[in-house]
Order: C-alpha cells, then structure tokens, then sequence
C-alpha cells in the first residue's frame, strides 16, 4: 500500500514537471540590438489585459502572446512607441499601461496616494495633540497626597453612612 502510494506521488512529481516544458518560448529576430531591447522594454511597459499584474513580458496567456506579435507587427510598420501605445490604449484602455498619462479619469491614480497621506499625517497631529492635551488635563487633575487622603475618607463616611 505504502509502495504504491510513493509511485503514484513520484509520478506525480514528474508529471508536473514536465508541464512546464510546455512553456511557449517565443524566438523572435531582430535587425539591430536596438531594435531588440526598444521591443523588451514596451513589453516592459506594457500590461496584460488579462493577468492585470504581469507586464507583457512576463505573461504567458494568449493574448499576451498576442499582444507581443502585434508591438513586434506595430514595429515593423515603423511606428515609434507613442503610436504603438496609443494604438494598444485605443483597443484595451488606459489600463494596458503600467504609466497612464495624466488627465481627468487618472487624477485619483496619480494624486489619491498623496492625498490619502496628507489626509493620515493630520489624523496622526490631531490625535497627537489630543493626547498631549489630556496627559496635561490629567497633570492638573491630579491631586496632592493629603488631597487623596481626603476623598478617600470621603468616601469611606458616605459607605458608612449607607
């Protein structure tokens, strides 16, 4: 019994190795080196559609294949790389770029952390102040020795009293 289960976990073992020699790995060309590490860093740049945390680069779903033929196919052509972004916001959005641009519908991307961290420092000083102002309460309030001794038979005559 025991035999057969260490057979069946080996096989296992090797079969999910051999999986990943399934891997597409893709052989591209280039003319110049230029040209090559141009098409690295837009596939660096450039996000998946379909991961939507993976750059082109680092995906392998189809239609991050895809869209590394179609900057490979925009190249090419002999657009500059503004002209293969565009083309790629066009069709996906803003969201294919890691870096969108700047404009009405990205100001909470670009500005929000900034605020959000404004918003938190003047929480920490107002909350800061608040409990400086209530240590300095409590330091007033605090009464002398004798005051104590006091209330304490205040107190304990009010008890008696009951």
């Amino acid at each position: 019994m025991i035999h057969s289960a260490l057979k069946r976990f080996v096989c296992l073992i090797i079969l999910s190795f051999s999986c990943s020699s399934f891997a597409v790995i893709e052989l591209l060309e280039f003319d110049t080196e230029v040209e090559k590490e141009r098409y690295q860093t837009l596939i660096d740049e450039l996000r998946c559609p379909k991961c939507q945390n993976q750059n082109l680069a680092d995906s392998d779903s189809q239609i991050a294949i895809d869209l590394r033929q179609k900057v490979r196919d925009l190249m090419d052509q002999g657009k500059n790389d503004e002209e293969i972004k565009s083309h790629l916001v066009a069709r996906y959005g803003d969201f294919v770029l890691y870096r969108p641009e700047v404009k009405e519908v990205t100001y909470l991307l670009w500005y929000g952390p900034a605020v959000f961290l404004f918003i938190g420092f003047i929480v920490v000083v107002v909350v800061l102040r608040r409990n400086k102002q209530d240590s300095s309460d409590d330091k007033e309030a605090s009464l002398s020795e004798e005051e104590r001794q006091e209330r304490i038979r205040q107190l304990m005559n009010k008890n008696s009293e009951k």
